[in-house]
């Protein structure tokens, strides 16, 4: 087998879905795993319905993602530049190759000017429905005469320009995941190459980019299946060596429909700007269908790499279970240094305005924000939470098996007690005497623990009381437990 070269080819007709990083992941994991190429190439021919920035958000999303490409489009400084030998890698800056492989199978018998208008075509798909017929195209500039298809394009009369499909045979493939499947042309459609504008549609130019740049699979996605066999032919077509295909299950809402903005975020950068972790939403999307032999759920991107084998894919949808991505964000989150997971929160701290020199130990703090979170922002709204005592109801200082006399002479002593405590202020020190006081004052833990807890945080739920005098320190926890004996009394 000649070297693996495989390519992820967005349209920048929006943002990049996260079924999309999805396949660009199974593109790079297969490269690499081969020893391979991975490129990415801008397939830019729809301009009806073009995105200006579409084209930086691909590659953004996919720089977010760490799927860094040997060939074709990259950001540097907010620019889009190129590398690679085989370019350019945007569709719209090769276009005289496309028209040139159109005209050679025009000339060759194999294609087709078709001067049907919009509204004929609508009118035709109109009565084969009213027929329950499958729609295609019916044919009609198929038997044109060369002498008046010469004059109307002389005339300048809008064409398209259409592949021929041989009637009566079987097009037969073996899928790298499904296994053989065949399609018999009478069922296909003579596809536009060309269209109006000039443009190649997605059919032309990705066979003539891929047999150019040297693809030797196409890994895609299931709703590319049904094109595979108008692929095929036009390889054959032109003489050229088909590529290994590969057509990934879809992704799915939890009631099976296919993944939509109805329900849920679905933009790659909508996770990113949602504070989750770009490794945690790799390893979720690795695991979307593949089954590999042993029973782990958490990967890092050299572990998938060793690891991953198309054939190891399912052919069923893959439900996209967003409490498992949140499950899997809270243990990477919590597996991160303090540091690197502050430096990663960063943005969302300033969002929020986060002061942190509101905590005597900002660690504490941190650590504590992040120990119920699934994502950054989380981690902030934790922290804003934290930093800024509310004004609590009086009746939740008391706890259910107390009373609100217990409460206020519990607090009283202890506001007096701690304010006397000198030296280590740390969280297993604190609950270390404050255990003892406890017992020597012949409380019940949840007389001192259920209104301490609530005095320094006035929330319903919230860190232990032993992390909160960590993160508070002694003066501002004396602070807050004289505040809830305002209350009280």
């Amino acid at each position: 087998m000649s070297k693996i070269r495989v390519r992820f080819a967005p349209s920048p007709t929006g943002y990049l879905h996260i079924g999309g990083v999805r396949t660009a992941l199974i593109n790079y994991l297969f490269a690499r795993h081969h020893g391979g190429e991975f490129f990415i190439r801008i397939e830019d021919t729809d301009r009806a319905r073009f995105v200006a920035d579409g084209v930086k958000n691909i590659l953004e999303s996919l720089a977010w993602a760490g799927l860094a490409n040997d060939e074709g489009p990259y950001l540097k400084d907010g620019e889009v530049l190129e590398k690679g030998e085989k370019g350019p890698y945007t569709q719209s800056m090769r276009l005289p190759m496309y028209k040139q492989y159109a005209d050679q199978l025009v000339k060759e018998g194999k294609a087709y000017h078709c001067f049907c208008t919009a509204d004929r075509l609508d009118q035709m798909r109109s009565a084969q429905e009213a027929q329950k017929i499958p729609p295609k195209y019916d044919g009609l500039c198929k038997t044109l005469s060369a002498e008046e298809v010469t004059r109307r394009l002389e005339a300048g009369e809008a064409n398209v320009i259409r592949f021929k499909i041989e009637p009566g045979r079987t097009i037969a493939f073996k899928d790298v995941i499904r296994g053989p499947i065949s399609f018999e042309s009478d069922t296909v459609d003579d596809q536009v190459l060309i269209k109006s504008d000039g443009f190649p549609t997605y059919h032309l130019a990705a066979i003539v980019d891929d047999h150019f740049m040297e693809t030797t699979h196409v890994i895609r996605g299931e709703e590319w299946l049904s094109s595979t066999p108008k692929h095929i032919l036009l390889y054959e077509a032109f003489g050229w060596a088909v590529p290994e295909f590969a057509h990934l299950p879809l992704l799915l809402n939890p009631d099976k429909t296919k993944l939509s903005k109805r329900q849920g975020d679905v933009a790659a950068m909508d996770y990113a700007k949602a504070g989750y972790l770009s490794e945690a939403v790799i390893n979720f999307l690795a695991i979307l269908g593949w089954n590999p032999s042993d029973s782990k759920e958490i990967y890092t991107l050299p572990e998938l790499i060793k690891e991953f084998n198309l054939s190891d894919m399912g052919k069923a949808g893959a439900v996209f279970d967003r409490a498992k991505l949140d499950w899997l964000n809270g243990q990477y989150l919590r597996a991160l240094s303090v540091e690197e997971a502050d430096r990663r929160a960063e943005p969302f701290l300033k969002e929020l305005e986060i002061n942190k020199k509101a905590f005597v130990s900002y660690a504490a703090a941190f650590n504590a924000a992040r120990e119920r979170a699934v994502t950054l922002r989380d981690v902030a709204v934790a922290l804003k939470e934290l930093s800024t005592l509310p004004d609590y109801a009086v009746e939740m200082l008391v706890w259910k098996k107390s009373s609100r006399e217990i409460a206020l002479n519990v607090l009283t002593q202890l506001s007096e007690y701690l304010a006397g405590i000198e030296g280590e202020w740390k969280e297993a020190h604190i609950e270390g005497i404050l255990k003892e006081w406890v017992t020597g004052h012949g409380f019940q833990n949840g007389d001192v623990f259920w209104p301490l807890r609530v005095a320094l945080s006035g929330a319903e739920k919230s860190p232990p009381p032993f992390t909160l005098m960590e993160i508070f320190g002694r003066d501002e926890s004396v602070r807050r437990i004289k505040l809830a004996l305002a209350k009280l009394k």
